[in-house]
């Protein structure tokens, strides 16, 4: 594509302060998951008694807007990502509050509401304006005491992991504590405050382990595998011996016929056997780019809400992929997180979408600010 620099229109200037190199790594991303649908979710289809290729169609229905959501979310200053970030936390928070009343249950859990025919995960889209409000607030707390945006942010996690923890969704709350843990950190928490945070992070372990069953079952399991049921992991496992550095091949592999995650929790397996070890590497050297990608933008960042905006963005990105594929191979009890942009999922997807439309508006080179589309300097320096 050619655009002229000497080109004014808002689609130019976009084109020229986006990190093209980390928009094209997302979207790769995005159509390896479409592709590894195409091997993965066949078979659950079947066993539902749906079309063969029902979740692959809801895949791309998902990715389409996803890209065009992202693409769109580009091309805001920090200012309105900020605006974003707190419609977001607020409607989601609404939602998941209606989750526990009127929200349907799957596997125990309460964390869906059905909207226009589709599930929806109210949790996913409060993740990415959680993170963008608390690096807002650990970034004006120490400029504006008015505002005790550190006691703000503290509010928040409380409330969000309440939620989650009445759904309950016990993975998707460690993985909110320590990306808050870590932006907290870059802004300078005290070390107290760390060892604090650490200390509780154990007791919440501890009393979840102890009260809550399914937190237990899962401990136990992990820790010992010769007195549980361990088929999932087992065969998730199998899946990388039997795919060897090569695979299989398209449509040979035999995991994706026996696991009942294979398209969402599992698909790193699934991807293992049927293209190879190799081919996993690269998904996950993939996930490394574009994480050292988003840290690179980071450090680049002379404002402290935009530096950590983006750290913390990213953390939930990367981290999320962690644990996802950790699962796989079984390193770390199984959690029931998806691998963004690849597993199955609409909310999911979408989220994941709009976090990193955030990244990508918020690391947007912004050094001849009389080209800028949006916002003046006297804009980006100021609050909500």
């Amino acid at each position: 594509m050619k655009v002229s620099r000497a080109d004014t229109s808002r689609f130019a200037n976009w084109w020229w302060t986006i990190d093209r190199y980390l928009l094209t790594a997302l979207l790769t991303l995005m159509i390896a998951g479409i592709v590894l649908s195409f091997a993965a979710s066949p078979p659950i289809a079947a066993r539902l008694k749906l079309d063969n290729y029902h979740f692959v169609i809801r895949q791309i229905i998902f990715a389409v807007p996803a890209l065009l959501v992202m693409i769109g979310i580009s091309f805001l200053n920090a200012r309105q990502v900020r605006r974003l970030a707190l419609l977001l936390l607020i409607g989601g928070i609404v939602m998941m509050i209606a989750t526990l009343v009127v929200g349907f249950e799957a596997k125990g859990a309460r964390r869906w509401l059905f909207v226009a025919g589709f599930s929806l995960q109210p949790s996913e889209f409060v993740k990415p304006g959680f993170v963008v409000i608390c690096a807002w607030l650990f970034a004006e707390g120490p400029k504006r005491p008015d505002i005790h945006g550190h006691a703000i942010a503290v509010g928040l996690l409380v409330i969000v992991t309440g939620l989650l923890v009445l759904q309950p969704d016990f993975g998707q709350t460690m993985l909110i504590v320590m990306v808050w843990g870590g932006i907290f950190f870059l802004a300078g928490m005290p070390w107290f405050f760390i060892i604090g945070l650490a200390g509780l992070s154990v007791v919440g372990i501890l009393t979840a382990y102890t009260l809550i069953p399914h937190v237990a079952a899962r401990f136990d399991k992990f820790l010992n595998p010769e007195d549980a049921d361990t088929f999932q992991v087992d065969t998730a496992l199998e899946s990388f011996t039997t795919g060897g550095w090569f695979g299989r091949g398209p449509g040979e592999g035999t995991v994706k016929n026996i696991l009942p995650d294979s398209h969402t929790d599992f698909i790193f397996a699934v991807a293992a056997e049927e293209y190879g070890i190799i081919f996993t590497l690269l998904l996950v050297a993939l996930f490394t780019f574009i994480v050292m990608r988003g840290f690179s933008h980071a450090l680049k960042q002379h404002d402290a809400f935009t530096r950590l905006a983006i750290s913390g963005l990213i953390a939930l990105f990367g981290v999320q992929a962690i644990i996802n594929m950790a699962v796989n191979l079984d390193l770390i009890p199984s959690k029931g997180m998806t691998l963004p942009f690849v597993s199955y999922g609409g909310s999911s997807t979408m989220a994941v979408a709009i976090g990193m439309g955030m990244v990508l508006a918020l690391s947007r080179k912004r050094l001849d600010t009389s080209r800028l589309a949006f916002g003046s300097d006297f804009e980006l320096r100021h609050a909500l």
